[in-house]
């Protein structure tokens, strides 16, 4: 075996091996997995907790401190106005440690709701948004319905409107009513 084949088989096991399990691609239609997760603002959520109550917008995005993510993070604190009015709880969420997005949430401003850590990447695996190239969730928004269902899907979110474009959505679904 080549040494090339070796590094690569190494590098593809060691992938393989640190990354969770990826789950079968969710659908609409779906239950969407229940999650646990601490926020920002140190109090932790559940999507059960929302069941029956409030539609649930989980917004993904890849890491903390970047450029995409800093616009489609404050996007959601400076137009959270557009969500006002909404029977929704929408947060952000990444595989970045509580302490880094608590640090990011601050360098921010972000007050009007919480950004979600999952460091295990265990609810990633789950959501199956994790990018196997580089170990960071992808930045999908699930849009999830107060009986928690999947009502939507966005693998091509805004990062400079994200929160026009989620109430634009929420609207559109009928689901925050």
């Amino acid at each position: 075996m080549t040494r090339r084949k070796v590094i690569g088989l190494s590098l593809a096991l060691t992938l393989t091996i640190s990354l969770p399990a990826l789950a079968a691609e969710l659908k609409v239609g779906d239950e969407a997995p229940n999650f646990t997760m601490k926020g920002s603002d140190g109090k932790t959520y559940s999507l059960s907790d929302f069941k029956g109550k409030k539609a649930v917008v989980l917004a993904w995005y890849p890491k903390a401190f970047t450029g995409g993510c800093t616009k489609e993070c404050k996007s959601f604190q400076e137009q959270g106005e557009a969500l006002k009015g909404l029977n929704v709880a929408y947060f952000t969420a990444s595989v970045d440690s509580v302490e880094d997005n608590t640090k990011f949430a601050k360098s921010l401003n972000v007050t009007d709701y919480a950004i979600l850590s999952d460091p295990d990447k265990k609810v990633a695996g789950e959501y199956g948004v994790i990018n196997p190239k580089n170990g960071f969730a992808s930045r999908w928004t699930f849009y999830i319905d107060k009986e928690g269902k999947i009502a939507a899907i966005n693998k091509k979110a805004a990062t400079d409107n994200a929160a026009i474009e989620t109430a634009t959505t929420l609207k559109d679904l009928g689901i925050a009513k």
